[in-house]
Formats: C-alpha cells, structure tokens, sequence
C-alpha cells in the first residue's frame, strides 16, 4: 500500500533520511545570494518603501493570509525583478509529486508559483501567512525542489511569509544538497526588501 505523505507535513529529518539530503558546508555553494548584487534604483527603492509600507499597515488588522501576502509583497517583488517579462514564465499551485518507490511513499504537494524558462525550473516560491514560521515552510520548499527533473543545473527557492524571507539553492549532480542564505525581515528600521530584490535580480541574470 503506498503512503501518501503531504508536502507541508515533511521534515529536514524525513528529506534527509529518504532522499539523502545534504545541508552543505562550503560557503562557496551559494555565493549567489551575497556576492556581487546589482543595483537598484533611488525609484524601485521608493516603491518598495510603500510596499514595506502597506504590509506593515496589513499587519495592524489581523489576520494577514497568504494570499494577501502574494498581492501586497510578493506581486511587486517579481514584477521589479523581472520575472514577469520574458524570457521567464510563472505558472502557480503547480502539482508536484516525488516518489519513493521502494519505501511505498509518494510526497504530494503544490509549489505556490514557480517561475520557468522553457520548461526549465528556475525558481520556486512558497509564501507562507504573516504568522507561519519559515522553519515549517523550508523543508516543503526543498521536497517541491527535489521534484526538479532537470538535475545538471542547481535550482533556487525563496520562502516568505510577508515579513520574512530566506532563499534557498539546491543541486543533485551527485547527492542533493542544500544551503540556505540569511534571513531577511522587514521588522528592521531599514528596508531589506531592498536586498530581497537584488538577489532576486542577481538571480534572474544568471539563470538565463
């Protein structure tokens, strides 16, 4: 009989133990997030000044679901990013399924939105409410990103939950491993959206 096992209910233990997970320990694995960023404008810093602005407005009358977080944050940051443009398409609740034949197990889920280039996975987002810990939201992350099938090139992923904001990096040329960047939080005086965007941008040039 097989065990259908949700996405959002996987463990770092779970991924590790079946599918041979690997947090790396080289920093050198993800560079993308801090090394070498590009710019952005005094104007893109003036719009993601509101939008810092209007999400800490939501927050004031909770309850802050994921689907406001998508509109009120996580729509502007793919539009300055340019994933909305070509040569990137962006498909959303993209249904997923990783199998573990010999154990019986098939992990089912779908990726909030996912960002693609001729068929090929670039990026994957999962957004979370205002008041879901990204604790919970990496392990899901990284079981949508194991589904990747392509496995020469590295895949990245970003978790959010409106306030918060950590990527993701991971490759499978031999054993899957992973690393994560800091954590970014709009709870600072000053505006991490501002980085949050140029890692975005960053990755959007080398992706293609």
């Amino acid at each position: 009989m097989i065990q259908v096992i949700q996405a959002q209910n996987v463990t770092l233990g779970y991924l590790e133990e079946r599918f041979g997970l690997q947090q790396a320990e080289n920093e050198d694995f993800f560079t993308e997030w801090f090394d070498i960023l590009p710019d952005i404008t005094d104007l893109e810093k003036q719009y993601l000044d509101r939008v810092k602005f209007h999400f800490l407005r939501l927050v004031k009358r909770p309850p802050l679901l994921e689907e406001a977080v998508k509109l009120v944050v996580l729509s502007p940051l793919l539009s300055l990013a340019g994933f909305y443009d070509d040569p990137f398409f962006i498909k959303s609740e993209q249904s997923i399924e990783i199998s573990l034949e010999d154990e019986g197990e098939i992990v089912r889920g779908r990726i909030d939105v996912l960002v693609i280039q001729q068929q090929l996975w670039l990026l994957i987002i999962e957004s979370k409410r205002a008041s879901f810990s990204l604790l919970e939201a990496i392990p899901q992350a990284l079981a949508y990103m194991l589904a990747n099938p392509q496995l020469e090139k590295p895949l990245f992923g970003l978790v959010m939950n409106g306030s918060d904001f950590i990527f993701l990096k991971l490759t499978r040329v031999n054993q899957p491993e992973y690393a994560l960047s800091d954590q970014f939080t709009l709870l600072r005086r000053e505006n991490e959206l501002y980085k949050v965007l140029s890692i975005l941008k960053k990755l959007g040039t080398i992706l293609i």
